[in-house]
């Protein structure tokens, strides 16, 4: 069954014939400012990893560990940036799904296989099965939204140090409330 096990999509693939597995996914798609990046990733079968979930559900050290862990020991790794330009002229999901399609394309060895986070198919021709909350339900999901989300939010940190007024490192683009409190109570 499904339930727990986060490596049950990646079997199921693997019993159709597929041997290299990526999982992808995006981060930036909520925020006001700044890229839509996404990640691919292919797992080494012989390696799973431990602590890597939903990047949502990680705090920012955990995140950066995780990083580093994934991109030493997995296959391969491929990351697409997508402008705030593209996502202006086209929409955030068409930019999203472009900036899939250019993470998956970087990688070296290709993929067999794609499991996709969300309800939408990437624009290539490589089977694949989109999964409905993936980032919580497959390993390899999971992994690509580590991968996202860090370098997203190392972009937007290198952004404030060019546009400092903007507060980029506090909310890395997120929209965000500022509570202004006066002096004269």
């Amino acid at each position: 069954s499904p339930q727990g096990d986060t490596l049950f999509y990646e079997s199921l693939a693997r019993k159709d014939g597929y041997g290299l597995i990526a999982g992808v996914d995006e981060a930036g798609r909520g925020p006001l400012a700044g890229p839509v990046v996404a990640a691919a990733v292919i797992l080494a079968e012989d390696r799973p990893l431990s602590g890597i979930k939903d990047s949502k559900k990680m705090t920012a050290r955990a995140r950066g560990k995780a990083f580093s862990v994934i991109v030493e020991s997995a296959v391969a790794v491929g990351v697409g940036v997508v402008s705030h330009r593209y996502i202006d002229r086209a929409n955030i999901l068409k930019a999203s799904l472009e900036a899939m399609r250019r993470a998956v394309l970087c990688l070296d060895p290709a993929p067999e296989y794609l499991l996709v986070d969300g309800i939408q198919t990437i624009p290539l021709a490589i089977a694949q099965r989109s999964l409905k909350k993936g980032d919580q339900l497959s390993l390899s999901i999971s992994a690509a939204s580590v991968i996202a989300k860090v370098y997203r939010d190392r972009i937007m940190v290198s952004l404030h140090s060019a546009y400092p007024m903007y507060g980029f490192l506090r909310h890395k683009g997120y929209g965000t409330c500022l509570l202004y409190t006066s002096d004269a109570a």
